[in-house]
Order: structure tokens, then sequence, then C-alpha cells
């Protein structure tokens, strides 16, 4: 089973690396006693997230995620990192491949399956499910600093 490793932590930071696109097929996720999901990472207590979670999944070829499942307050948006493969959301199925972003809100019933001939892998960030206000918006809640980079 592949380890997540800390990269380097501070006081409003935390890095932590995940390993390859290609090694994530080596992580495991216990899901109870007699069940453990192959090639399934959740990443945001590795970093110290306090309002999103993340995971990143591998499907080998003809995998699916093995359920449909909802949210109760959680929008998720998926990336589709390498592969191709079908996503489902109420019953609609649609093609997805490399580059593909699919967000869906926390009642849509949702799954993936890879129908391509190579491992797909996708990054899914939850996070709730409240629209974003005016102050919110990444171009009001961003501050740009007037300091010099330092590399």
């Amino acid at each position: 089973m592949k380890a997540i490793q800390t990269i380097k932590e501070g006081k409003n930071f935390k890095a932590a690396n995940f390993g390859r696109i290609d090694e994530m097929i080596e992580h495991d996720l216990p899901m109870g006693p007699d069940f453990t999901l192959h090639g399934k990472v959740f990443g945001g207590q590795a970093v110290g997230a306090a309002a999103s979670e993340f995971s990143f999944q591998t499907l080998v070829p003809g995998q699916d995620s093995g359920f449909l499942h909802t949210h109760k307050t959680h929008e998720e948006l998926y990336f589709i990192l390498r592969g191709e493969g079908q996503y489902q959301v109420d019953g609609e199925i649609f093609p997805v491949s490399e580059g593909s972003v699919i967000r869906v809100s926390p009642d849509g019933k949702r799954a993936l399956k890879n129908t391509g001939n190579e491992n797909l892998t996708m990054l899914c960030v939850q996070y709730k499910g409240t629209p974003f206000t005016e102050a919110d918006s990444p171009m009001t809640d961003g501050v740009i600093l007037q300091e010099e980079l330092k590399w």
C-alpha cells in the first residue's frame, strides 16, 4: 500500500505528496471490516484542509466506482486526469476523458466507469454546496501583495 508523505508544514500551510498519477492505483482505502477500495486515497486531512476534501482514484479497464452515491451537503468536482470512461448522473450517461471536468450537486446520483484500455485516474474535490457570494469571488477575495518573489 502506498503512503502519503508530508513534504513540509508551517503556520499557514501543509504540503504532501501522494505519488505520481500512475501510482495512485497503489493506494488502498479501508471502507469496512471486509471491504477495501483499491486505488483510492482521500487527502484533505493530510494537507490540513479546513473546508474541503479531495481524493484521487484510479479505475482499471472495465472497473466502475462500485456504487451510485449522493451527498448530504457536499458538491463535487471530478477532474479526469488520465484515461477515458463514462460518467453517470441521475441516469444520464456521457463520455469523459483526460481533461474532462464534471460538477455534481449534492443530490446528483453519481458513478464513474472506466471504458478504456488503460487506467482511468481522477481527482475529486468536495466542498459545501452553498453558493459563493460576490465577496467569495476569487477576483474580490484574493489580495495581490506588493512583495518581491524570492526563489
